[in-house]
This record gives C-alpha cells, structure tokens and sequence, in this order.
C-alpha cells in the first residue's frame, strides 16, 4: 500500500523527524518490527464481502415493514457506515492498482485529491459507526426502562432528527481531521471521543444488565415465567454487548495506535507497532464484516426477511 497513502496522518506520524524514525527503527530491528506483508487481494475480498452483507441488511430492513421502526432505522445507518469502511477500501485498492499497473495516468495534485477524499469517507465511518452504536445503545435503553413511554420519547421525527445529526457531525469532522491532521489536539479530540463512547455504553450496558438479571431472579422466586417483553429486552442487551465487544477488538489497535503516536512517536516499541498499521486495516474491515451477521443470527424477524431477500422473495 505505496501509491496511496490511506490515512497517511496515521500511518507516518508527522512530529518525528525521518531520521529519528529510521533510527528508532533499526535500534527495535527485529523480526516482529517488520510488520505484516497483506495482500492487496485480501483487502478487496474482505471490502467485497462486507459490501454485500451490509446490502443485505439494509435491503431487509427497507423490505419489512415490521422493521421500519426507529430502532431498526439506527441498525440500518450503522450498517451503512461499515458500507463506507467496505466503499473507501474498494476504491483504494483500485486507484493503487490503476496507478501501478500505468493504467490510469493522474498529476500528483489529483491523487492527493483523491486520497483526501478516501481518507475522509474512512474518518467519517470511524465517527458514524461510533456514534451509531451509542445512538442504539441509549435506544435500547429506553426500551428497557421507559418501554411504556418509549413511542413517546423515541418518534420517527427524533429519529431521523437524531440520524442527520450523526452523519453532519461525522462529515463535519472527519473534514477538520484531515484538514489539519498536523494537530495533537484533533487527535485527542477523536481519541476522547471513543472512550467517551465506550465508557457510556458500558455503564448502559452494565445498568441494562443489573436490571434483567434482578428482574429475572424476582421471576425465579414468584415461580413466574419470564414476559416475553423482558426476555427480548435482555436479547437486545446481549446483542448490543456482543456488537460492542467486536468493535472494541477491531477498532481497539487503531486508536491504540493514536495513542502512540500522540505520546511517544519516536519511542522503538511505538515505532514497531506503527509497522503493523495495515493489520489494523484489517481488523477495522472485519468488524464490518462481522457487524451484519451479528444482526442476522441475533434478530429472528431480520434473519427472515434477509433469506428472502437472498432467494428474491419480494
């Protein structure tokens, strides 16, 4: 990954001369500071298979009217942002490809054009899928503590309201990110926000979780069943933690890398873990390849509607 350099502000950190990164470089030689050589063909199979996945699901979603409902629509605007993460990687890998087999001939003014924009579809998922995993946590939540009121507090207007508001702060500032991408404090700023993020859904989480199960133990002492509204409630819960925990695995060791770069650029362990960036590329691209089976095998309705869309029932 030469030609092009995709979110070049991570890969390089600018605050470290090149000769203090050579020599931090060879003074951490070694076999594991060689990084991972990753084929290009597996960033264009994983890019083709979450796009198609991701399809599905919101092309489920839009088939099923028992799905339209705000809810599902915040599902729909996560998976469009793993399409983002799928759409960046695709057009890359292409441009890279074009550019290096003499195929397509540009001026450098133009492929950095080009790599600025790719670099902000990818900043503007990293925020979307973010914030869309929160927006559906605090949605979930409702559910669980306001279920009697949550038509009320959560209408198609707050939703679509609430839907606009993430994708024009996500465009917002994934254009201040590349814009001045020189700044440790856009850095922070973007570093903050994920535990900011994490910590709250966390703490919903945690809450949603302490309330099933003390809801749950008083069922078991009454010798009651549990409703059916409370069961799906702690269904949702699991799913939303599972979604939460593949994304922290998966987009863990990119902010990890923010982190180091902020603090310790030059530093020999730093500058080894750097080398393992496309890795991280990986793994991000995986999480959108997860994110839509994790909907598929956790919501029966969505399961549903997602096999006739593949077999075309409509």
């Amino acid at each position: 990954m030469s030609t092009l350099a995709p979110l070049r502000l991570l890969r390089e950190p600018w605050n470290a001369s090149e000769g203090n990164q050579s020599n931090a470089t060879v003074g951490a030689s070694g076999g594991w500071c060689q990084g991972l050589d990753i084929p290009n063909e597996l960033f264009l199979a994983l890019g083709l298979v979450s796009l198609v996945e991701n399809l599905l699901v919101v092309a489920a979603i839009l088939k099923n009217r028992n799905l339209h409902s705000p809810t599902y629509y915040f599902i729909c605007c996560l998976a469009v942002s793993d399409m983002l993460v799928s759409i960046s990687n695709l057009a890359e890998m292409l441009f890279m490809l074009l550019l290096e087999h003499g195929v397509l001939v540009m001026r450098p003014s133009i492929v950095r054009h080009m790599d600025n924009v790719i670099d902000m579809l990818i900043c503007s998922s990293v925020v979307s899928s973010l914030s869309f995993l929160g927006v559906i946590a605090v949605d979930r939540y409702i559910t669980i503590f306001y279920a009697l009121r949550y038509h009320s507090i959560m209408t198609l207007q707050r939703a679509v309201v609430t839907m606009a508001s993430v994708w024009l702060a996500s465009t917002v500032s994934s254009t201040v990110l590349i814009t001045y991408y020189h700044s440790n404090t856009i850095l922070l700023c973007l570093i903050s926000f994920f535990l900011f993020m994490l910590v709250l859904m966390l703490v919903l989480y945690i809450h949603m979780f302490a309330l099933a199960r003390h809801h749950l133990h008083s069922i078991s002492s009454q010798q009651k069943p549990p409703t059916a509204h409370r069961g799906g409630s702690l269904k949702g819960a699991v799913t939303l933690t599972i979604l939460l925990g593949v994304f922290f695995i998966c987009w863990g060791p990119f902010f990890f890398h923010l982190i180091l770069i902020v603090t310790c650029p030059t530093n020999p362990f730093c500058t080894c873990f750097f080398s393992y960036f496309n890795l991280f590329l990986i793994l991000i691209i995986c999480n959108s390849v997860i994110d839509p089976l994790i909907y598929a095998f956790r919501s029966q309705e969505l399961r549903r509607t997602l096999r006739e869309v593949v077999t075309c029932s409509w």
